[in-house]
């Protein structure tokens, strides 16, 4: 049930990103995710999640997450990262990707390939005798060792009959501590990566966080289940 949830927000990234071009507004983003969403048999999970107004959460540049859409256009040369979440019966899926938007500079095109590399590497941790921060510091090495930084006041999460579940699931940490990895579990793995310093802060909105040094910053986010042969990714989608 996780797994046809998980799916159906990747069919709904996967329409989005014929639609991410200069000039569309992320309102027109977020009405389309809608529809599409409903039509296949589920329901935004964000909207109205802790009064959040919509079903998308689109990230512009320096905006790290929960980017709240509306009526500002997409330009060329801007990355933005887009989190979906579908409920349907009765249990969640999560997924976010980061695009570009038309010919975007080498320096992002780096930041977004480096975040997604570090996803998966969280991934393949992601394993029966691991442990939780055995991801985060996968995703943390994988980063740091490029020159980015990764934000710590937002985590991954457990997914099922609720949109966060425990465990928490840190994108940095030491090794081999924390709650242990079991077959069955099913876990939202999401690094948030920065091109400057980690530290961010949330607008007066008490949605929107950003940068603090007004640098870029790249989101990937799969919705898995450790099985005892390791990770099987939920959310797989084109992107």
């Amino acid at each position: 049930m996780i797994r046809t949830s998980a799916q159906l927000v990747a069919d709904t990234l996967d329409m989005l990103s014929d639609a991410i071009q200069p000039g569309i507004t992320t309102g027109e983003l977020d009405r389309l995710a809608e529809e599409f969403i409903v039509k296949n048999g589920g329901r935004p999970a964000f909207k109205g999640y802790m009064g959040f107004p919509a079903s998308l959460c689109i990230s512009i540049d320096d905006v790290v997450v929960h980017g709240i859409p509306g009526d500002r256009e997409l330009e060329t040369g801007q990355i933005v990262g887009i989190d979906c979440g579908v409920k349907k019966n009765g249990y969640f899926g999560d997924s976010a990707r980061t695009f570009a938007v038309g010919d975007i500079s080498t320096e992002d095109h780096r930041l977004m390939e480096v975040t997604r590399e570090a996803l998966m590497l969280g991934i393949q941790a992601a394993k029966q005798g691991n442990y939780v921060s055995d991801i985060g510091h996968a995703i943390q090495r994988h980063v740091e060792e490029r020159g980015y930084s990764v934000v710590r006041e937002l985590v991954g999460h457990g997914v099922g009959t609720e949109l966060h579940e425990e465990p928490q699931v840190p994108n940095f940490g030491l090794p081999s501590q924390g709650q242990p990895l079991k077959a069955g579990m099913c876990l939202a793995i999401e690094p948030m990566i920065n091109f400057g310093n980690k530290e961010v802060f949330t607008e007066k909105d008490g949605w929107t966080v950003r940068t603090l040094d007004g640098k870029p910053s790249a989101h990937f986010e799969h919705t898995i289940a450790v099985t005892e042969n390791g990770a099987q990714i939920l959310s797989l989608g084109r992107g």
